[in-house]
């Protein structure tokens, strides 16, 4: 007679492979969700009794003026982050040659995707300190006045936007370049015969079969941009007053220094549904397009 496992492999086995994926998932992912979102409705330090107080962190959060100022610099954030995929693919499609040259240049170019974010940040610093960073002295041999750009509340969030950026461009870089090297080159061949070229070429043959890579260097990027915090904490720590704080960085504030963890929790359920909402829209517009040209 066939035993147990012989009669009900079949759906055992997919039910054996997902149990540590999805457990893993929900243990380190969907329980401290709900947990941030129900700490959300008290008042709590992080260490003693916690208060039930309701909607009340929510009312404050949106009576903050520092609220605003964090939700604008996200959306800063996203509008300049989503260059990087356009750069990326435009470098990918520069170095993507068989030239020996070329390795070193993309070594070069592949250099901040292997730098953590903190080396980042205490390279960009002194990039920009108006004493004795490199652009001070092109600022002055330029003949002109250096600018402080991390103490000036006009430049520091895109200060700082652009040294994230530089390592953001990188990994679109990698994702694109990846993506270049599994193109069909029969539907190449076939768009050349056909006469197309240049511009023509690259929309209508490559950019079709970058589609997905598109995809996932996209979302990535956005989900990037509205969760980072490590160059804010390391280049500025939210100043010069309060200025280049973004979500990410007030909820953490919230937490740790001003023991408010049910306010800090209140921050990161908004922030979860803002990129909930944008991925949201992002996949239907997406699914959409697909069904159009399917």
């Amino acid at each position: 007679m066939p035993t147990f496992w012989q009669k009900n492999q079949s759906w055992l086995t997919p039910i054996i492979l997902l149990f540590l994926p999805v457990g893993l998932f929900v243990t380190m992912i969907a329980i401290p969700i709900v947990q941030s979102i129900w700490t959300s409705f008290y008042d709590w330090d992080g260490t003693g009794e916690a208060t039930w107080i309701g909607l009340a962190n929510y009312v404050e959060l949106f009576e903050d003026p520092q609220f605003f100022v964090s939700l604008k610099n996200n959306v800063i954030w996203i509008l300049m982050f989503l260059l990087a995929p356009v750069f990326g693919l435009g470098l990918a499609l520069f170095l993507n040659q068989p030239l020996k040259e070329l390795r070193f240049i993309k070594a070069v170019f592949f250099l901040p995707l292997v730098l953590a974010p903190v080396i980042i940040g205490v390279v960009f610093t002194w990039f920009y300190d108006p004493t004795f960073g490199i652009l001070a002295i092109l600022f002055r041999a330029l003949g002109m006045e250096p600018i402080a750009i991390l103490s000036d509340e006009n430049f520091v969030t895109f200060g700082i936007i652009a040294a994230a950026l530089w390592a953001q461009i990188a990994f679109c870089l990698v994702l694109f370049l990846a993506g270049l090297s599994q193109l069909d080159a029969e539907l190449i061949a076939a768009g050349r015969i056909d006469g197309a070229s240049g511009w023509t070429l690259l929309r209508y043959v490559v950019l079709p079969q970058l589609r997905s890579v598109t995809f996932v260097a996209t979302i990535i990027t956005v989900i990037g941009s509205l969760r980072n915090f490590d160059l804010i904490s390391v280049m500025t720590q939210g100043g010069p007053y309060g200025s280049s704080t973004v979500l990410a960085y007030q909820m953490f504030d919230s937490t740790i220094f001003s023991y408010r963890a049910g306010y800090g929790a209140a921050i990161a359920t908004v922030l979860f549904l803002l990129m909930s909402i944008w991925i949201a829209v992002f996949l239907w517009h997406t699914l959409r397009r697909e069904a159009r040209v399917g």
